[in-house]
């Protein structure tokens, strides 16, 4: 099965900043724009950050001993290019909601993964599977 790419639109405070950020930071190529929104190319994926200022934080839930933003997005990397941009992000001084680390150890679905924010607070979570195939293992 070949997974299609998913679009996502998201809140920002300022488009310069966003641009620095998904563009400079996380490495993300722009696509079309206007005054009030950017695309970028998440990893073959679409999405869009719309000027809306005053957008407000956002809850949690507590995951395997850490406190998880809700809502967040992020995507499935080789563990090769996860760690690439875990080091990229903290040579660039992100700073993170939950470090990078080994969730689930020994256990189903263990993974790396990490949270941080963009300027504007949208949670992100980065993460990778040694085995792919524990994406949805339960048991």
């Amino acid at each position: 099965m070949s997974l299609r790419p998913f679009h996502l639109a998201f809140p920002v405070r300022d488009i310069a900043e966003a641009r620095d950020f998904w563009g400079r930071v996380m490495g993300c190529a722009e696509g079309r724009s206007a005054a009030d929104w950017v695309d970028f190319d998440f990893y073959g994926h679409q999405i869009v950050a719309h000027l809306a200022p005053g957008s407000g934080d956002a809850a949690s839930n507590s995951v395997d001993g850490h406190d998880v933003p809700v809502p967040h997005f992020g995507i499935v990397l080789a563990m090769d290019d996860w760690q690439a941009l875990a080091d990229r992000l903290t040579a660039a001084g992100v700073e993170f909601a939950i470090a990078p680390h080994i969730r689930f150890a020994g256990q189903p679905g263990e993974q790396a993964t990490m949270f941080f924010r963009d300027p504007s607070g949208n949670a992100i979570e980065m993460k990778a599977f040694a085995d792919l195939g524990q994406l949805f293992a339960t048991d």
